[in-house]
């Protein structure tokens, strides 16, 4: 039980920092490999989406052509897009847990798992011919719980720091923002810009930051003024989704907001352009008539 313990949530966390390197490195020169002989592979999803310059269509692209195989299996094992969902719900949980005790590395391993869990859900949808809007709103659903997991658990652990506390409430405010914004220009039908700091670029820098914060830890917080260990990369990570996902949101809230304007403004010029039509119409009836008699 002790070794169980230790492998999961003990003192050994570079390990899985080792291990998501390895497989992103694996991952990435694959994908090269591909794209030398047969070219780069394109995804409707990853065009509507975009790059940014923080995570590059390339990189959006190699990351959804690994998940092809995976969703294909999963199709073939009839495992449900809804099944899939909830799963990366769990293990998203299991990953705020794990960074609420400071467990850097297992926490960045369980959220990778329910980030390609939470990507796949759709792709399995589409492959299966499944996909509904009640499975859209449980993938969204999913995603801001799978976020608030993650960052309410750094919540927990940097409580004894309250300037980190402060920092990551910021980077959950602006990360649920975003998600806010996108959301409300969708069901106005306005165009929000594509921006950067949506779900994906945010995973990335979080999951990147808790899993390069294990090898950071021995070397610079050997002696620190901390009561815990808080993680360089960790830091950082966070610092970049509170500064960024806040302006982003405030910038598509102002394009949607400006878009709603000149919606409006359209349809006060067309509404009255067309009561002066209608005006006019019933003058010249009324002048008519006055003829007539």
């Amino acid at each position: 039980m002790g070794t169980f313990f230790d492998l999961f949530m003990g003192n050994q966390q570079w390990i899985y920092t080792l291990v998501l390197i390895g497989l992103a490195v694996i991952m990435g020169g694959a994908y090269f490999i591909r794209s030398l002989i047969r070219g780069r592979e394109r995804f409707d999803r990853v065009e509507k989406q975009g790059g940014s310059a923080l995570l590059s269509k390339e990189m959006m692209e190699a990351f959804y052509w690994f998940l092809q195989p995976l969703g294909k299996f999963l199709v073939y094992c009839r495992i449900t897009a809804n099944g899939v969902s909830w799963t990366s719900f769990v293990f998203g949980a299991v990953a705020g847990l794990c960074l609420a005790f400071g467990h850097f590395g297992s926490g960045a391993a369980f959220a990778t798992v329910s980030a390609v869990l939470d990507s796949l859900d759709g792709l399995v949808a589409r492959m299966s011919h499944t996909a509904s809007d009640a499975g859209e709103v449980l993938d969204a659903a999913v995603d801001r719980y799978a976020e608030f997991f993650f960052l309410g658990g750094l919540v927990i652990y940097y409580r004894e720091v309250p300037v980190l506390m402060v920092l990551t409430l910021l980077a959950l405010a602006g990360s649920f923002m975003v998600s806010y914004s996108t959301a409300k220009a969708e069901a106005l039908h306005v165009e929000a810009p594509k921006g950067s700091m949506r779900r994906p670029e945010r995973a990335l820098y979080l999951i990147l930051g808790a899993a390069l914060s294990p090898v950071t830890i021995p070397v610079f917080e050997a002696t620190s003024d901390f009561p815990i260990p808080i993680g360089h990369p960790m830091v950082i990570a966070l610092c970049l989704v509170a500064v960024l996902a806040n302006v982003s949101a405030v910038e598509r809230l102002w394009t949607v907001a400006h878009a709603m304007r000149l919606r409006e403004a359209e349809a006060a010029r067309v509404a009255a352009a067309t009561a002066m039509e209608e005006h006019a119409d019933a003058q010249e009836h009324v002048d008519g008539h006055k003829v007539t008699r």
